[in-house]
């Protein structure tokens, strides 16, 4: 995990591959054993939890930001690597099936969240999730009356 201050938004990143959310029918639930997509996101909320439990990571209710960083394929050139780096993923999985497998492996009730600053994707040599929290005193926290 790396954590920094940068634009007075503090920043932490966990090395965990995102997953995307898949859709679950009734079946789901007591399958045995579960579908593949289903065991995946199961093992992701587990390592998420798990991790955001050890870095102290809470989600906040507004202002939170999510950068998924998504593994360069290993069949590319070490070239495309280069040009790919950092730039967006513009394919699957969509930003808000990542989003909300995010969301519903830390919160019990993920409707309290009524505000996120910013979502990226983007290509990286590593998978990982970053999470961008605002300043405490941050106006853009409270809600509106």
């Amino acid at each position: 995990m790396k954590s920094t201050d940068r634009d007075s938004m503090t920043l932490k990143t966990l090395c965990i591959e995102p997953v995307s959310k898949p859709r679950q029918t009734r079946r789901d639930q007591w399958l045995d054993p579960p579908r593949p997509c289903i065991a995946q996101y199961r093992a992701f909320a587990d390592r998420l939890r798990l991790a955001c439990t050890a870095s102290r990571i809470t989600i906040p209710h507004a202002g939170l930001s999510l950068t998924f960083h998504i593994k360069m394929p290993e069949s590319w050139s070490k070239a495309r690597k280069r040009e790919m780096r950092g730039m967006p993923h513009q394919q699957k999985p969509d930003i808000d099936n990542l989003t909300k497998a995010v969301l519903d492996a830390l919160l019990d009730d993920d409707s309290v969240v009524w505000s996120l600053a910013k979502l990226e994707k983007r290509w990286a040599d590593t998978a990982a999730i970053t999470f961008g929290f605002p300043p405490k005193d941050s106006p853009s926290l409270r809600a509106e009356d």
